[in-house]
């Protein structure tokens, strides 16, 4: 889904969507799903041909627990603050001092910004880097694979280091 920047001629603009989640067009190779339309509001500011987005995304997803493996909801809430820049003013691949500032600059290209890209980019930021379905997830068994939380299982979880099984032996004696 692409927001035409051509047709906005306004100073200042309000977007309300529904974005369906096929739209975004994530495979099976995506580490979340989306359980329910994708909800935009976002303000659009035009400034010559500088654009600044502002609002919010809210979606449903569901994700894998780092433990457990089980799938679970997952809302999301994200803020946006973005100024959009014409890919033309992009300073190169040359080294460059990156400021605040520039953390919240993206490019757009043909007068268009992807929408669904922008969706899927904030995402990713908001992924957890491990989740856990609840506080008290105790994961997966290692010795059976069963899952701690459903069932309990009689496995002995005792590992010992193979590189002191020679002390071992010598306290043996």
């Amino acid at each position: 889904m692409k927001l035409e920047l051509r047709e906005i001629t306004e100073q200042r603009v309000r977007i309300k969507r529904d974005l369906p989640p096929t739209i975004l067009g994530l495979d099976g190779l995506s580490q979340y799903r989306v359980v329910d339309a994708v909800s935009l509001d976002l303000q659009v500011s035009k400034d010559g041909s500088k654009y600044w987005l502002g609002g919010q995304i809210d979606a449903l997803l569901k994700i894998e627990c780092g433990r457990c493996l089980d799938m679970f909801e997952f809302k999301v809430k994200i803020d946006i603050d973005l100024l959009y820049l014409p890919l033309s003013d992009d300073k190169g691949a040359s080294d460059v001092l990156v400021e605040e500032s520039d953390l919240r600059a993206a490019y757009y290209q043909d007068e268009q910004i992807d929408l669904a890209q922008l969706v899927m980019e904030q995402f990713q930021l908001a992924m957890p880097m491990k989740p856990l379905c609840r506080d008290g997830c105790q994961g997966l068994c290692v010795m059976c694979g069963g899952n701690k939380n459903f069932e309990s299982c009689q496995c002995v979880e005792s590992w010992e280091d193979p590189r002191l099984s020679g002390l071992k032996s010598l306290l043996e004696q």
